[in-house]
């Protein structure tokens, strides 16, 4: 009986050992790699989304308490709603359209977002900068971010009238221009409810320009329900 059970372990050995001959020959490492996480990982799990914010000051708690502006808040509104999602917050006090363009690729590179929320413009306004180029820069940044398959929303802005009435609408006009030819959600003004209240000047810091910790979650209840719905 023991010569039985010996042969027996031996044949499983032999095999054994055919079956990893096999699979070295026809499949390769990577395949095999796919296979097993593809094997550990539930069905249906898709990767975690993650929001990457490309913004200015307006993002970039500019004048705040930590943990104040919109891109914090939208963090503990997603944790509260159980909904797994990560945030990084990319934005630059004093950036414009050009310089997110600039630093894009590598932000893409680097943290892979299934989700990219451009507030990006104002500055250019500001600066009195062309609105061609404006607007080229946000398409270029939407396609970059489309290219690696985020999904991209465009807060749109308004300048106060005093920059002109024409200036005024085509500024305004330009962000829903590029959200349509380019496939992007848009939240159509990043402060409606803030500039536009007949008490502004309580939503405002003392410089007049950048919101106070009381106007961010009225900003986030702009920016939520688009970027709720894309995030499925």
């Amino acid at each position: 009986m023991m010569g039985e059970d010996m042969k027996k372990g031996h044949d499983a050995r032999i095999g054994r050992r055919a079956l990893l001959g096999w699979m070295a020959a026809h499949c390769s490492a990577p395949a095999l790699a796919g296979a097993a996480t593809a094997a550990a990982a539930p069905r249906g799990a898709g990767p975690r989304p993650l929001v990457l914010v490309v913004g200015d000051s307006l993002s970039a708690e500019y004048g705040l308490p930590r943990g104040s502006g919109w891109v914090a808040l939208l963090e503990q509104r997603l944790a509260e709603q159980g909904m797994a999602a990560e945030v990084v917050n990319a934005s630059v006090s004093g950036d414009t359209t050009a310089g997110g363009r600039n630093r894009l690729p590598a932000l893409l590179q680097r943290h892979r977002p299934t989700h990219v929320v451009l507030e990006l413009g104002g500055n250019d306004a500001l600066r009195g900068l062309p609105l061609a180029s404006s607007e080229a820069n946000l398409v270029a940044m939407t396609r970059a971010a489309r290219a690696i398959g985020a999904r991209v929303v465009i807060t749109g802005m308004q300048v106060p009238p005093n920059y002109g009435r024409r200036y005024a609408e085509d500024f305004a006009a330009l962000f829903g221009r590029v959200a349509q030819a380019e496939g992007a959600a848009l939240v159509p003004f990043l402060l409606a409810g803030v500039a536009d209240a007949p008490d502004a000047a309580d939503w405002f810091q003392s410089d007049r320009i950048h919101p106070n910790a009381r106007a961010h979650p009225r900003i986030l209840d702009n920016v939520w329900p688009v970027l709720r719905r894309l995030l499925g």
